[in-house]
């Protein structure tokens, strides 16, 4: 019989199931929807300590799953602009 360590605890009730899990682009959902409530047609992202391809990957992501078409992504001298059609 092999030996493994372990051991069973009796338990009142299983705990709820977690909802899915959130992929890394929800961490970038606020960027987008702050750019969408102001006022401006062109902004810099900056200040995310990520590198601009990997970030404006991410931010397409965002608008893609959200099926929001009226915003561009591009980069520019390493630098990521969000820009409302």
């Amino acid at each position: 019989m092999p030996d493994i360590n372990y051991k069973i605890e009796p338990v009142d009730e299983k705990p709820k199931k977690k909802g899915p899990q959130r992929g890394t682009g929800y961490k970038y959902d606020p960027i987008i929807e702050d750019f969408l409530e102001s006022e401006h047609s062109l902004v810099r992202v900056e200040g995310t300590g990520r590198e601009a391809n990997y970030l404006s990957m991410q931010l397409k992501r965002v608008l893609d799953r959200r099926e929001i078409n009226d915003v561009a992504v591009s980069v520019r001298n390493k630098e990521v602009y969000l820009e409302k059609s």
